[in-house]
């Protein structure tokens, strides 16, 4: 399964009977699913459908989807208003021997107001279920355009999270090799802080010292922080071969990825290490940014 991202357009137009409609999809970065639809007057009952087309194909993103109709060719029809008519043909007959007993004529029927309205002729049920099956392809259609559209761009993101994965993986290596954390130089390094300290206050407990100094060399070991940091990498590696909607849990890996490198700065006490972290976290900090983009 492949990465999307949460941004991408798509516009699909199409003709069913006198119809022409045309939908277009938007949509941008979200923390959830959220649709905003804007239907033409008559097509709200399609709603539900059109929110479960939409969630079937799309795990994250503000998704914007507007669908315009128009008719191209109109038709209209004279309506009677049957009532109206009635009380006319009831009122001629009443005044039957005070009026012109002609008959009456079509132009004038249609000269008193409200007898005849004209009106747009409304489908049959057959047009409407043709139109709306034809609706709810085209939005299929337009899916497929705007998932394609992420994927292309989730490909793209994928490839750059990877190369920063490598880059935090190097850096991790980096760290771990460095000259700084030989049991030697941190021995030396331990040994000539002592002598300082017992040279500058003999009444010192020699013991308590070394006891001391071995608690210190303890807390600042790297050790658990480099496996930690080896593990999120490999944990990254397999998210961005599963793909799928793999952001959240990818933002998750970012703050652990994080929280590591903090630690690794505040334990160092080697100018290079120091440097590789502050490193670290700049790229971290460009992977999370991305990671934001990501379905």
């Amino acid at each position: 399964m492949n990465v999307q991202s949460m941004t991408g357009f798509a516009r699909h137009e199409g003709v069913v009977g006198r119809y022409r409609f045309a939908w277009e999809l938007r949509s941008v970065n979200g923390k959830g699913l959220d649709m905003r639809l804007r239907l033409p007057p008559g097509l709200e009952l399609l709603e539900n459908d059109i929110r479960k087309q939409v969630a079937a194909r799309l795990n994250r993103g503000n998704i914007q989807a507007s669908l315009s109709l128009s008719v191209a060719e109109a038709r209209v029809e004279a309506v009677v208003n049957r009532d109206a008519l009635d009380a006319v043909l009831a009122l001629r007959q009443q005044l039957g021997d005070l009026v012109d007993p002609a008959p009456l004529r079509l132009d004038s029927l249609l000269s008193i107001r409200g007898l005849v309205e004209i009106k747009e002729a409304e489908d049959g049920p057959e047009v409407a279920e043709a139109r709306n099956a034809a609706v709810m392809a085209g939005l299929e259609t337009a899916l497929d355009d705007l998932v394609a559209m992420r994927l292309g761009e989730g490909a793209a993101l994928a490839a750059i999270l990877d190369q920063q994965v490598r880059t935090i993986e190097q850096l991790t290596q980096v760290i771990e090799q460095d000259p700084s954390r030989t049991p030697e130089e941190t021995a030396r390094r331990l040994s000539a802080q002592l002598a300082l300290l017992i040279d500058g206050a003999g009444g010192l407990d020699r013991d308590r010292l070394y006891a001391e100094a071995a608690l210190l060399a303890t807390k600042a070991d790297l050790r658990e922080e480099l496996d930690r940091l080896k593990a999120h990498v490999a944990a990254a590696d397999e998210l961005l071969a599963k793909g799928g909607p793999i952001g959240r849990r990818l933002d998750f890996l970012a703050q652990e990825f994080n929280r590591e490198s903090n630690t690794i700065c505040s334990k160092s006490n080697s100018a290079q290490v120091t440097a590789a972290g502050i490193e670290l976290k700049v790229v971290i900090d460009q992977f999370r940014e991305q990671i934001q983009n990501l379905e």
